[in-house]
Parts: C-alpha cells; structure tokens; sequence
C-alpha cells in the first residue's frame, strides 16, 4: 500500500468497520419487507390499490421512532451490557416477526400481514435507534465517517436484498418461502453483536424514566449555540434533498425512457452514492468534522447546477450521467460527514434519545419543502428549480462556518461530555 494512501484507506481495515457494514446491512433488510417487497407481494394476489397505499401507513414508526428511544437508554438488558443486549433482543424479536410473515398471506389473512408488517417496522426502528447509539457510543471521532460509509454500503445492501433479490426469489420459490430465508438472514446481524466489542468508556444509563426524557433535551440546549444547531440540522442537507425530490421526474420529463432513468439514475446513482460515502469517509480522518461538513457541503451545493447545466443542455446521455454521477457522489461525501456531525452532538449517557431526535429533526426541512417542488418547477422551468435548490443549500453552509469554532471544539470533547 502506497505511504501517502494509507491515513485513508487503514481506517477500512480495522474490524469495527466490517462489524458497522453487518448492523448495517441488518437495519436495512426489514424495510423492503415491510415496504415495497411487501406490496409487490399483495399486488401478485389481487388486493387493490386502495389498501396497498393504506399499507404505507406501516412506516409511520420510522418517523415516530424518537418517542420510545428514551426506554433504550433507560433499560439495560441483563446480558451483553445496554446497546448490544438491545441489539439482539430487537433481532431476535424481528427474526420471529418475519417468520410470522412468511408464514401468513395477503390473500387469506390479510389484517394479519397487516398486524405482522406494523409489528416489524415498529421492532425494525427499534433496531435503527439503538443501533445508531452503538454506533455512536463505539466509534471514535476519526472513525465515524469510515464508519458511517461502512454502515451505508451495509444498508444498501440489506435493502437490494430484501428488495430486488426477495423478488428474483418470489418467482422460484414462492413468497412464504422467501420471507422465511430473508428472516434467516437476520441471523447475520446477531453473530455480528454477539461478537461485538463494548465501548471503551463505561457510561452509566440513566436512573429514573424522568431523566432518561428529560436529562437528553436539558444537556442539549446547556450548550451555547444550541438554537443554531438545530438550525444547521434542519438546514445542511436540504438542498440536497430539494433537488432529489424531483431528479428522477426530471430526467423522464427531459426525453429519457423509463428504463434509461432505471440504469443511470438508479444503477450510478447507487454506485456513486456508496463511492461518495467511502471517499467521504476516508477523507474525514485527514479534514476533520468541520472541514468536511464544510468541502462536502459546497460539494453539494455544485452538484445541484450540475442538472441545471443538463436543463440547459437537453437529452444527453453523457451529460446526465455525469450529473448524476456528481450529485451521488457529493451527496454520500456530504452524508458521511452529516452522520458524524450528529454523533459529534450526543451525550453517550442518552445517544439513543439524542440521536434519534436529532435525526428526526433533520428530515423536517425535507417533508415541508418537497411539497413545493412541483408548483415551483411549474413556475420558473428546471434550470430555475435547480438553480434554486443549490441555493436553498446556503444557508446551511453559512451556519456551518458561522458554528466552525463549536463544532471542532464538540469533535474534540464528545468523550468527555460522556463522562
């Protein structure tokens, strides 16, 4: 390995990153099958349209998930300490869950898919909020963003599995038996926490359900500048995720088949996206947390002019994989960087509750804007949306450089806020 390669590719190498892209890929296998895999299966047995939108509804606890976090930080499990006992308990439950799934069916009980569906989505979100503090809780500050990437790719990979393969496998062995192997595969995530190493610093959980509510919000807003990052939360990736809300629109509305969008947009997209995340990563151990949520962001913020330019240009194959090769890219770098500016932020004593407000919070900007999208497309044309999305990204630069002395002093001293 070249000497000048190494601060960036080493971090890749220890075993916690492996162990990030196991509990990775075990929070992503539940969502598809609860989602898409799931109304693929009701479509294939006649239910109608109408109760396959309902069924959406089934997500509502990944949104929620921050109201019962509080109970993860409060209880510890009597074996393998507060996050991995949580860890497994979770897993086993949506190994049962998945089962129960495989061995129901939407066209001869369908309230109780239904029932089962809810009940995994509810434990799958469970998984995602203490897996997230284990996350937190483990890393040290130069590991998060290679380990961010790392939980990325294994998320990715849970859902391509549970999404694309679950249906390759419908069509050869049956969709009971396909639930029933991809609950098998939960098993991966259990050895993987068994195995797990503990955090390097002993925390004590919180002693009363009072303080496991409370003591998470009174240690955030003692900080100074709390207001303004919460603010930069909402903000940093909200140009980002303006433009990403009509991408895909975009490009068919431009003259590209269905098909074409499928392979570049979703095919390169995916490909850049998991590259960008690494490539953040790898960088942050060199940049820092400010200078990256800084680099990355302005990266971000490019990108989006990146299909104003294509706006401008019209149908060209070489210009929109180029422009959604970028936008992926830069959006994964500026991902790694954003997942390490939250954990930066949480007191390892309440992770699981900070962590999961904060996480809810940064997809608020993102719900109220996208509605826009289209009424401000129809108003000023596609290079104007774009335009205005890179825009839209400003302010969330400006708190970053306005936050830069409070966020190196944060990256330095999460440890010992934890003690």
């Amino acid at each position: 390995m070249p000497r000048a390669l190494s601060p960036f590719l080493e971090v890749y190498l220890k075993p916690r990153m492996l162990l990030m892209a196991v509990l990775g890929f075990s929070s992503g296998l539940p969502v598809a099958l609860t989602g898409g895999t799931l109304q693929v299966w009701m479509a294939k047995t006649g239910i109608d349209l109408h109760t396959i939108g309902i069924f959406s509804l089934i997500g509502v606890p990944y949104a929620l998930k921050f109201l019962w976090s509080p109970l993860m930080d409060r209880f510890v499990p009597p074996w393998l300490g507060r996050r991995r006992g949580w860890i497994i308990l979770v897993q086993l439950v949506l190994f049962i869950g998945i089962t129960g799934m495989g061995f129901s069916s939407p066209a001869r009980a369908l309230a109780a898919i239904a029932g089962l569906a809810f009940f995994v989505a509810f434990t799958s979100a469970s998984q995602d909020i203490v897996i997230d503090a284990y996350r937190t809780d483990l890393l040290r500050e130069e590991e998060r963003g290679a380990g961010t990437a790392a939980s990325i790719v294994g998320w990715r990979i849970g859902v391509l599995v549970s999404g694309a393969l679950a249906l390759v496998l419908s069509d050869r062995i049956g969709w009971q038996s396909t639930y029933l192997l991809m609950a098998c595969f939960m098993v991966v995530g259990i050895v993987g926490a068994v195995f797990a190493p503990e955090p390097d610093t002993l925390v004590t959980a919180p002693k009363s359900m009072r303080e496991a509510v409370w003591g998470p919000l009174e240690d955030f807003f003692s900080r100074p500048s709390a207001w303004m990052l919460l603010l930069a939360i909402v903000l940093y990736k909200l140009g980002d995720a303006y433009a990403g809300t009509m991408t895909s629109v975009f490009l068919i509305k431009l003259g590209f088949s269905a098909s074409d969008v499928g392979k570049i947009n979703k095919g390169l997209g995916l490909v850049s996206l998991l590259a960008g995340a690494a490539i953040g990563g790898s960088l942050m151990v060199r940049l820092g947390l400010f200078r990256s949520l800084l680099f990355f962001g302005v990266l971000q913020l490019v990108s989006n002019l990146s299909f104003t330019a294509l706006a401008w240009i019209g149908k060209s194959y070489a210009a929109m994989a180029f422009a959604v090769g970028f936008e992926n890219l830069s959006s994964g770098m500026g991902t790694a960087a954003f997942v390490a500016f939250l954990m930066s932020l949480c007191n390892r004593r309440y992770t699981a509750t900070q962590y999961a407000l904060l996480s809810s919070l940064a997809s608020l900007g993102r719900v109220f804007i996208a509605p826009t999208s289209g009424y401000v497309v129809e108003s000023i044309g596609w290079a104007g949306f774009f335009s205005l999305a890179a825009i839209t990204a400003l302010p969330g630069l400006l708190l970053v450089w306005r936050l830069r002395h409070a966020i190196v002093r944060m990256a330095g001293e999460q440890a010992q806020r934890a003690l």
